[in-house]
């Protein structure tokens, strides 16, 4: 892995997704051979939010993700730091309400969501931790986070075979499908050095977040997380427990619920 390539300044990140914008969702499709489109709708299920509640799509891009929840009817506030794919967004869809916003510093007030969620973007982050406390802030007591992010493989054959797509054919098919192919190569980079499914979930813990459980997906190239903010949370426990954290992850993991197979 090039590790140069990964350390790149948020704003670095976003002219990148900028760059991209017009044509991401059509590759993302490509490259994931249609699958994003099942995962988004799991990640929908697992939200089970009604009309009347308010949504937070976190690293929401184009939209894409926030769109079930518009066309149901449901207040879904979709926000990213890339102002090329709010744009795109808006001008898709207009009913919907994009906002420009740093994940580790939410232009939201405490207690603000029913639910939150983000798909394959809290990789992207460059402090995720903090983006999973600040989830916490701006969420309701007793609300829900649903998080769906490229994870590891659970079959070392398939695990083996996953790295080889990730690193070999995603960037070609990419130069053929994109306007900015680097891009993907980051991507790829990315997802490979992420941590794997029992370390999002300790995360979530420390961040103070209860009730955590996964489920995976296509063999574990994808993870579901939910989990529930304590009801009469303080606003700022995220920030505290991370603070207030020294433990290893190890003992975190005894309270995660294993996934769904």
């Amino acid at each position: 892995m090039n590790r140069a390539s990964l350390d790149k300044r948020p704003d670095e990140v976003a002219t990148m997704f900028d760059d991209v914008a017009p044509k991401y969702d059509v590759v993302n499709d490509v490259l994931s051979m249609g699958q994003t489109r099942r995962w988004r709708r799991i990640v929908v299920e697992a939200m089970d939010v009604k009309p009347g509640q308010r949504v937070l799509d976190l690293a929401a891009g184009t939209g894409t993700s926030s769109e079930p929840y518009a066309d149901a009817g449901i207040d879904v506030v979709a926000c990213d730091f890339s102002l090329g794919m709010l744009k795109v967004g808006k001008r898709r869809r207009p009913d919907i309400n994009f906002v420009a916003g740093d994940a580790t510093r939410l232009p939201f007030a405490d207690n603000t969501f029913d639910a939150s969620t983000i798909s394959f973007g809290l990789r992207n982050v460059n402090e995720p931790k903090k983006a999973l406390a600040e989830m916490l802030r701006v969420t309701k007591p007793g609300g829900r986070l649903v998080i769906a992010e490229f994870s590891q493989p659970v079959v070392p054959l398939w695990r083996t075979m996953y790295t080889e797509y990730l690193m070999r054919a995603l960037p070609a098919i990419a130069v053929k499908v994109s306007s900015n192919p680097d891009a993907y190569v980051y991507l790829a980079e990315s997802i490979r050095a992420w941590p794997d499914q029992d370390h999002l979930a300790a995360w979530l813990q420390e961040a103070g977040w209860e009730s955590v459980t996964y489920r995976n997906l296509s063999g574990g190239i994808v993870a579901v997380h939910r989990a529930q903010k304590p009801a009469g949370a303080d606003p700022a426990a995220g920030a505290k427990a991370l603070a207030n954290h020294t433990g290893p992850v190890a003992k975190l993991r005894r309270n995660i619920t294993r996934p769904e197979r």
